[in-house]
């Protein structure tokens, strides 16, 4: 039984739902931290530095039953070395060689739902490319592919609140409505809580079924972006408010013309909303004995805090 776990990525929003988790299941932690400690009351342990520092690695996996690796970005930049394959995959290169290293042989990862081999967006390209090598590296492995993540203090939420506030740092013009790209043709989304997805991570820790399985997880509901715009409306203001489409080729002039920039989006994150990020959860739930919350009962709870 897994009692000392090391984890990557805890300062952000899933990181911190994980930490929670482990620390309510009586878990130790060895975390890697590069911004800030994760507070704890000795329940943590921190190692302060890079995830490509084999010698911080190499300390904090040292007495560790289990890794969690959790970094991953969302938006690249280039001019500081951070990119999506400098991130994902390479990253996950690292994790995986000092778990190999320090004799650790359960591993945990934080993947995506639309990775594969054949993807468009570089996000999905990367993190397959990570998976790949996982599966290969011999170590007792499980992988999670989670669909969007909601939650109240994620950067997605909190933005969605500033559109339904008509609030976002966007161009006059984008003011008056909740947008998304490419309307009729949007793919569907089937949202999960954070809380959710951090207790299936900790959950693989001690279930052998999950073992060298890979799993796409998200909520029980499908649902559209006008319907998603309109969820989280009714949430944070009480009231519904226009929902537009922007077309995929004024998408893609705004992010040529750099406004995409301002508006919170990038090339991945178009490709990927025209895509359906949906999923099967028969074997999540036949394995781990339970189903995701739904969207819309979270999102009344906690939409006054957005």
């Amino acid at each position: 039984m897994a009692s000392r776990v090391f984890i990557t990525g805890g300062s952000g929003f899933v990181g911190s739902a994980v930490l929670r988790e482990l620390k309510k299941n009586g878990y130790e932690i060895n975390a890697l931290t590069n911004r800030k400690t994760l507070g704890g009351n000795g329940e943590i342990k921190h190692f302060a530095g890079s995830l490509f520092d084999p010698t911080v690695l190499d300390a904090g996996m040292r007495g560790c039953d289990a890794v969690i690796h959790l970094v991953g970005i969302i938006m690249e930049k280039p001019s500081q070395g951070v990119t999506f394959e400098r991130i994902h995959y390479e990253g996950t290169v690292a994790v995986v060689d000092a778990a190999k290293r320090n004799g650790v042989r359960r591993y945990v990862q934080m993947s995506a739902l639309g990775a594969r081999p054949n993807a468009v967006s570089d996000y999905h390209k990367t993190k397959f490319k990570a998976e790949e090598y996982i599966r290969a590296s011999g170590l007792e492995s499980t992988i999670l592919r989670p669909s969007m993540i909601h939650g109240p203090e994620g950067e997605f939420m909190k933005m969605e609140a500033m559109w339904a506030r008509k609030r976002a740092p966007a161009p006059l013009f984008f003011q008056p409505f909740m947008p998304y790209f490419g309307g009729k043709k949007a793919g569907l989304l089937q949202p999960i809580f954070v809380d959710d997805v951090a207790r299936a991570f900790v959950e693989t820790l001690n279930n052998d079924k999950t073992i060298g399985k890979v799993y796409p997880i998200g909520g029980p509901d499908i649902i559209t972006w006008p319907q998603l715009h309109e969820t989280v409306a009714q949430a944070v203001v009480g009231h519904h408010r226009l929902v537009a489409a922007i077309p995929v080729p004024i998408a893609k002039l705004l992010i040529t013309t750099g406004i995409a920039q301002v508006l919170g989006f990038n090339r991945d994150q178009l490709i990927m909303s025209q895509e359906d990020n949906t999923c099967d959860l028969a074997e999540f739930v036949n394995d781990f004995g339970w189903t995701p919350q739904a969207f819309a009962p979270l999102v009344a709870e906690y939409g006054k805090e957005l």
